[in-house]
């Protein structure tokens, strides 16, 4: 599988970069801003980063980890996983200092790791929508309590399709289900591209009744950073 998203982000990091990353719907493309997403440090006094940080414990596992923004940051607190499908991001991260960089798929957990393995998983970045619909999330949902302790802490983050502003998102497809909406994309670089993404957005509430028994519930929500149709989720077993 091509990995043109990846590529871009260790050729950037690597000084190498002569052209844009955009993420495109058919003819509509912007380019991806990848400096101020994924190599900006985590501060934990910015923004919504507090309270991120007080809803997780170790160790952790950082999924579909980026270049390792965040396990930089809780690796100097405790264990900490970073996992990525793209080997190129994996690469990044080892180079960038991430202590414990692994090629993993998030939706393969079962397969990956042992039960309770886990004090707290982080998935920020919205590719929880890779799920793909509301089955596919609950059985996400399962999977990741499995890995994780009976005490344990999540945080995830999904673009709300009940909030006006996620309808100019690229790639947004409306759904006539309440909560629910799709978004279709692909990235391109060097005249390369990805094969296209279809993201299921799930509302917060949508996130709720997928968590009904899967072992977690949502506890927290909280927005804001600038964009009141993203949120974060804080989930707790039950």
């Amino acid at each position: 599988m091509s990995d043109v998203f990846g590529r871009a982000i260790r050729d950037h990091f690597r000084d190498e970069r002569t052209e844009p990353l955009y993420h495109s719907d058919g003819a509509a493309a912007v380019e991806h801003p990848i400096e101020s997403f994924y190599f900006t440090p985590f501060d934990p006094d910015a923004g919504t980063n507090g309270w991120l940080a007080d809803h997780l414990q170790g160790p952790l596992v950082d999924l579909g980890a980026g270049t390792g923004r965040h396990a930089l940051y809780f690796q100097d607190r405790f264990e900490t996983i970073a996992i990525e499908p793209s080997p190129a991001l994996v690469e990044t991260m080892r180079d960038r200092g991430v202590e414990d960089a692994r090629e993993a798929d998030m939706f393969e957990l079962r397969e990956t790791f042992g039960r309770d393995r886990f004090g707290s998983a982080l998935a920020n970045g919205t590719q929880l929508g890779l799920a793909g619909s509301m089955r596919g999330l609950s059985a996400f949902l399962g999977d990741l309590a499995f890995v994780t302790r009976p005490d344990a802490t999540a945080v995830v983050d999904c673009y709300d399709p009940s909030h006006p502003d996620t309808a100019e998102l690229i790639g947004y497809r409306d759904d006539p289900t309440p909560g629910l909406a799709h978004r279709v994309m692909f990235f391109e670089y060097e005249g390369d591209r990805n094969p296209i993404l279809q993201l299921r957005l799930f509302s917060p509430d949508r996130l709720r009744e997928a968590a009904i028994g899967t072992g977690w519930e949502v506890t927290d929500i909280v927005r804001g950073d600038g964009s009141n149709h993203h949120y974060r989720a804080a989930l707790a077993k039950r």
